[in-house]
């Protein structure tokens, strides 16, 4: 008689949930970064899912996990750095969504199948990856390049100084600093805090501004002449400037990953998942390239347009690949002298 109750009850909770999923309304709410996504390829999946598709945008990671925190605000998708992703984890933020057992997980790049932020694939599936560098314009440079060092950025030439755009991300210009004065990036040490402090200060006034939204239309227009940026940013820039240039400093060039993730709440889930498992297809991947100029994880090359195959700021030379290092995960401790740091500079 137990085992029958039992049976029973577990039924009609089987069925109640497979209700409540078959009548989740046709909607999506989709937190990305700004300017990071193609219109364009929200149209097709909206067409060919009937899942209406409303987007919100943020500057950083900080900024989307501080919203997502204060509650108030319900998202489906979400993409955050792989950086912050055990954080969240960590922190009850993100819902499983076994990405790996997707049916389009089979066209995801070796490589992005099983990061140490989130090993098997649990709570994330892959999105974009990208470095940051340094944008300028070579036209606006006496000699028309610079040295391939973060040494120009920081300590600038007398005729660059009030024409330089910062990120307005602490952990970006963090990292920079840390990496051109050779301590590590995640340093508990408040003396290597002080070091990164005082550049940053002497920096500062010699910034036009910090900021990160509209990176691209300001390279683009020459409103500054040197911007610290994306390596999909630039390219986009330099198709409307085309004496951008890119440097790949050899202090060490920060990579980053971009990933889509489901909060904790989500009111579509199952929505969510279905958009997640459709970015992975590689025409749909390949479009996001050629729509925004960052590289994608999904083995997508045949979708891809040619000026972007050959952009040196999507496709690296493989001669600056010993540049490239990861973005390394901080300890709650080095994560606090980030923050009183930042704080100080922005204060």
């Amino acid at each position: 008689m137990k085992w029958n109750g039992f049976l029973t009850a577990s039924i009609l909770a089987f069925s109640v949930v497979g209700a409540a999923r078959a009548e989740e309304e046709k909607v999506l709410y989709f937190y990305n970064w700004t300017d990071y996504y193609p219109p364009e390829l929200l149209t097709k999946f909206e067409v060919e899912t009937g899942i209406k598709v409303i987007q919100d945008g943020y500057d950083s990671n900080e900024t989307m996990i501080a919203k997502l925190q204060a509650g108030g605000a319900a998202y489906d998708v979400i993409v955050p750095t792989d950086y912050v992703i055990a954080g969240m984890i960590r922190d009850g933020m993100l819902q499983p969504i076994n990405a790996a057992e997707m049916r389009n997980f089979q066209y995801v790049q070796e490589s992005f199948k099983d990061p140490a932020f989130d090993p098997g694939r649990v709570y994330t599936a892959p999105y974009t990856w990208g470095v940051t560098g340094i944008a300028y314009d070579s036209a606006q440079v006496t000699g028309g390049e610079l040295e391939q060092s973060w040494g120009v950025f920081f300590e600038p030439p007398p005729e660059l100084e009030g024409k330089i755009a910062a990120l307005d991300i602490g952990s970006e210009m963090i990292v920079a600093a840390a990496l051109y004065l050779g301590v590590p990036q995640c340093t508990e040490s408040n003396d290597d805090a002080a070091r990164i402090f005082a550049l940053l200060e002497a920096q500062k006034p010699k910034l036009k501004m910090y900021s990160a939204d509209s990176t691209v239309d300001r390279m683009a227009s020459g409103e500054v002449a040197m911007h610290q940026l994306w390596s999909g940013a630039t390219a986009r820039a330099k198709e409307q400037r085309d004496t951008i240039r890119f440097i790949y400093p050899t202090e060490g060039t920060p990579m980053f990953q971009d990933n889509f993730a489901v909060p904790v709440g989500a009111p579509h889930p199952e929505n969510a998942k279905t958009f997640i498992n459709w970015m992975m297809a590689p025409e749909n991947a390949a479009a996001v390239t050629n729509g925004i100029a960052y590289a994608n994880a999904i083995e997508s090359a045949e979708f891809l347009e040619d000026r972007w195959k050959n952009a040196e700021s999507v496709n690296m030379p493989p001669e600056f690949a010993d540049r490239l290092v990861p973005t390394d995960v901080c300890s709650p401790a080095a994560q606090e002298l980030r923050d009183k740091i930042w704080t100080r500079l922005k204060g």
